[in-house]
């Protein structure tokens, strides 16, 4: 028995690193709209299309990776889709060099495959390498060191990308080129430090034995997820959901810098940074509630929201107010999970809710109001994929498992669709009526949990 359960740590340890780094990755790229945007003076339609690069990847690449894990395993797709990443990394370089957008986009593209590679891979592996009874809390576990890198990636280009660059409204044209091409000359050095953490991963993970999900390949014949409508309807509430997160992300800089607010691109990527933030304590907190942990459980909560009041305030420039304010939102976060009484289905339709008001919320108001709800969504966001997926792969065996998990990613070409759909929004009718897309989206999230989870064979 401790010799599984060391097997179950070191897999979770490994697969922790990896959530880390593809969260890390897709945040990134997520944010990088706004610096784009500012490079090559476009639209926000057209900037929303290096999120649609990332994001077209998957419905492309996810089905074949399930099949080419269950035909060379989790070990050797992990290790492919690091390399690609570490390749995908580098061609930032010249594309900011030069600067050429085709390139930046073909560069997402190539990351975007390595980062498939790792989904796909990972969240079956967390599902399945311990009990079923708590694959919703394992899950939410590594989806949050997943969130962690989510928020330092907006961080990381307020303070590498934005931070001392400003564009007076009234800019000339030269000045705005002279503006893009000093940010262009700023987003190479985290492309490079990704390709050397992925590299040095991917070396430690040819070292270390990984824990051996069985797959029966004789059991596989004949076998079809197809017959089971709770993974098709919980693929399209992945699509909904990763089109919202996406969605509220990838325009969040630049309509809090065009609010009432009139932010700073450095200060409005900050502010993205801490929505990010949301979705890390809300998932540590789902981590909490969906375990088996009887003692001490309010203890790790109390220590969760420590850690939003110092995230909050150390991405702020030690700003404890607004670290103050993240921790209130975060404790009626967990407040209001205590409704979902630790279960994931329940749980899940009560958040889509309160994110689909929020934002409506944010549609209809303007100024600190708006600032905040559109911020708290990622509270409400956090246990939205590990639950759904959780969900929409119960009750599958081991040789279900990688086919599952290719159709279910397939659809997070959801954030390859409602980007830009919200950015045509927001160039035609404004920023505001854009965030009714997205309450849309988890409108469909509640039906799931509350109806199309339901175990049914066709």
């Amino acid at each position: 028995m401790e010799n599984k359960n060391n097997n179950v740590m070191v897999g979770m340890s490994v697969f922790g690193a990896i959530f880390f780094i593809f969260g890390f990755a897709t945040t990134f790229i997520i944010q990088l709209s706004a610096p784009v945007m500012a490079v090559f003076d476009l639209s926000e339609f057209q900037a929303q299309l290096l999120t649609s690069a990332f994001f077209i990847a998957y419905p492309i690449m996810s089905i074949p990776t399930g099949m080419l894990v269950n035909r060379i395993g989790y070990k050797w797709t992990v290790s492919l889709g690091l390399i690609l990443m570490a390749i995908g990394s580098l061609i930032f370089l010249p594309a900011a060099k030069l600067p050429s957008y085709p390139l930046f986009l073909g560069a997402t593209f190539i990351l975007a495959i390595g980062v498939v590679f790792l989904q796909v891979s990972a969240n079956p592996y967390v599902t399945a390498i311990g009990p079923e009874s708590s694959a919703s809390s394992r899950l939410n576990l590594t989806q949050a060191l997943n969130s962690i890198a989510t928020m330092v990636a907006p961080w990381l280009i307020a303070v590498v990308v934005f931070k001392g660059l400003n564009l007076p409204v009234d800019a000339t044209e030269d000045m705005k080129v002279n503006y893009g091409l000093q940010v262009a000359d700023r987003i190479p050095f985290p492309f490079i430090i990704m390709a050397i953490i992925v590299v040095v991963v991917a070396i430690a993970l040819f070292l270390i034995k990984l824990p051996v999900i069985a797959i029966d390949k004789n059991k596989q014949k004949g076998k079809s997820v197809y017959k089971h409508p709770h993974v098709l309807l919980g693929a399209f509430a992945i699509f909904c959901y990763v089109g919202a997160e996406a969605g509220n992300a990838g325009l969040m800089t630049n309509y809090l810098k065009g609010g009432t607010l009139n932010l700073s691109s450095e200060m409005a990527a900050i502010y993205a940074s801490i929505y990010w933030g949301g979705a890390m304590v809300g998932r540590f907190f789902g981590s909490i509630m969906f375990s088996d942990i009887k003692s001490k459980k309010y203890i790790y909560v109390a220590l969760v929201l420590v850690l939003a009041f110092i995230s909050g305030a150390f991405v702020t420039e030690w700003n404890w107010t607004i670290g103050a304010i993240f921790t209130g939102i975060a404790f009626i976060n967990f407040v209001i999970m205590q409704f979902g009484k630790g279960k994931p289905a329940r749980t899940l339709a009560i958040f889509a809710l309160v994110a689909g008001m929020l934002g409506l919320v944010t549609t209809f108001t303007t100024g600190h109001v708006a600032l905040w709800t559109v911020v708290s969504i990622g509270l409400f966001n956090s246990i939205m994929f590990p639950n759904i997926f959780a969900l929409a792969v119960k009750d599958l065996d081991g040789s279900e498992l990688g086919s599952a998990s290719g159709i279910i990613n397939a659809l997070i070409i959801g954030g390859a669709v409602i980007p830009p759909l919200m950015g045509s929004i927001a160039d035609n009718y404004g920023y505001t009526y854009a965030y009714i897309v997205p309450a849309i989206c988890y409108l469909y999230i509640f039906f799931f949990a509350v109806k199309g989870s339901k175990i049914r064979i066709a």
